[in-house]
């Protein structure tokens, strides 16, 4: 007999490399028995570990999709998972097509395992919530779930992908998961009571599952198996479920009961005094701002002095965007201020720009530099900063609506057209970015300032200039419209 002990519960590779030697020395599955390291179990069992195969020239294929399903199974919690794959690796060498016969028992039934380990790992992505400790730049969420088979190792790339930007941990009784925003790393399991009972945003977030509960709707048997009441216990709204339930059929037959509403008569739209909707949208920015200045969504945050968000007038026709914050700029708080915000406030004066009158922001609101002693080198974005910032980006010209966004160099205009954009091939027009918005790419104000020949320099910033006139003419023409 035969005696295999795998590392832990999820050796896959281990039961792999053991199933192939056990294989090819001619070891019935009858003959073997498969054991996890420190299982009570093999306290009395005679551990013989599978010898390596004789001869290189030994082997066998099987179909990948075997080994897909294999992978996925041998998740499953059923102690009995590497004996029946020892079984099934053992007949396909003689049956090639046994992953075809859905009726055969041992298909069946490791088909039934892996779809298991699926739906777990789906409710593991659903039922997840993650709780705040600490707060601001100190904050870290934290989780705890208790799955039904080994899923923490399959489920946590997806938590690394869906929340990159924010250090979290999730707990189960088997094997603990953490992302630091940069790497995943994996712990033994834990104790629930290791796991925080609350935090300051769960009252917010019931008040928002009961506004759109709709008892009209409601199909308990069809929720109780989408979200089976075992994990309602971890679930901050599940305080609220029976409830709700229980007062749905009132609700609808109120509903029902209540008299019928006219329909509202065609009116002419007024429209809110400019104004209104300028305070309105001054509050709105305001508060981005505020939201911004704890944003830790890339590594940027860290070295930075500050968040340096936009500024200008909430009711302005043109944006202008740049690439991030300069040394001068850090300190300040204040887009533009440094060498090429002087740059750029004399190309503005001579298209004949008030700078008052335009919004400008940065498409990354963080410094990024190397020290150099007591100086700051500039270093240019990556692709994943840009991203990272963009929604802050998305969020100013969403509440400002311009008619023009002026991206000033390449960096500005990943951002602002969403991909890498060469700047010579598509400055000197207009690119519209959707019905009423259009985007303009042209150079930033620091490349002129790094060109060592004057004459060249002196070319490039005519051309800057004649590209801002082009903004120039959208905010007289927003004017004339006024």
């Amino acid at each position: 007999m035969h005696h295999i002990t795998l590392i832990h519960q999820t050796d896959f590779n281990g039961w792999r490399q053991a199933a192939r030697t056990l294989v090819l020395d001619g070891v019935k599955p009858t003959d073997v028995t498969w054991n996890i390291e420190g299982d009570e179990d093999q306290l009395f069992a005679t551990m013989k570990t599978a010898s390596q195969p004789r001869s290189s020239a030994e082997t066998f294929n099987v179909p990948a999709k075997f080994v897909e399903l294999a992978s996925i199974a041998i998740l499953h919690r059923d102690p009995e998972r590497f004996a029946i794959l020892y079984r099934l690796l053992w007949r396909l060498r003689s049956h090639h097509d046994l992953l075809e016969v859905a009726t055969d028992p041992d298909i069946s039934c490791i088909s039934a395992m892996a779809k298991a380990v699926r739906r777990d790992e789906h409710k593991m992505h659903a039922f997840v919530r993650f709780r705040e400790i600490g707060r601001e730049r100190e904050a870290r969420y934290v989780a705890w779930f208790e799955p039904e088979h080994h899923i923490v190792e399959l489920a946590a790339p997806f938590f690394a992908r869906r929340f990159a930007a924010m250090p979290w941990s999730i707990l189960t009784p088997d094997l603990c998961a953490h992302w630091d925003g940069v790497a995943l790393s994996l712990s033994p399991g834990v104790h629930k009571a290791g796991a925080p009972a609350s935090d300051r945003l769960e009252e917010t977030w019931r008040r928002y599952y009961a506004a759109i509960f709709n008892p009209a709707r409601l199909k308990v048997k069809a929720m109780s198996a989408e979200m089976p009441r075992k994990y309602w216990r971890n679930l901050p709204e599940a305080s609220m479920i029976k409830p709700l339930i229980a007062g749905a059929a009132r609700a609808t037959d109120a509903m029902i009961a209540g008299a019928a509403t006219e329909p509202h008569k065609m009116q002419k739209r007024l429209e809110e005094p400019m104004r209104g909707k300028t305070t309105s949208v001054a509050k709105e920015l305001e508060r981005l701002r505020e939201e911004a200045a704890s944003c830790c969504a890339c590594p940027l945050w860290k070295d930075a002095t500050q968040t340096v968000f936009g500024e200008g007038p909430p009711d302005a026709t043109v944006m202008l965007v740049g690439e991030q914050p300069g040394d001068k700029e850090d300190l300040a708080g204040k887009p533009f201020v440094g060498p090429a915000g002087q740059m750029l406030d004399r190309a503005l004066a001579e298209a004949g720009i008030e700078r008052g009158k335009v919004y400008i922001t940065g498409a990354v609101k963080h410094f990024k530099f190397v020290p150099r002693g007591k100086i700051r080198l500039h270093q240019k974005p990556s692709t994943s900063e840009i991203k990272a910032c963009r929604p802050w980006y998305e969020r100013e010209l969403a509440t400002i609506k311009p008619a023009l966004v002026v991206a000033m160099g390449a960096t500005a205009a990943q951002s602002v057209l969403g991909k890498i954009t060469p700047i010579n091939k598509n400055r000197g027009h207009l690119i519209d970015l959707d019905d009423e918005t259009k985007a303009l790419v042209t150079v930033h104000p620091s490349y002129l300032l790094r060109l060592p020949d004057p004459d060249a320099r002196a070319r490039e910033y005519e051309r800057f200039v004649s590209d801002l006139k082009m903004a120039a003419a959208v905010l007289q023409k927003s004017a004339h419209a006024a």
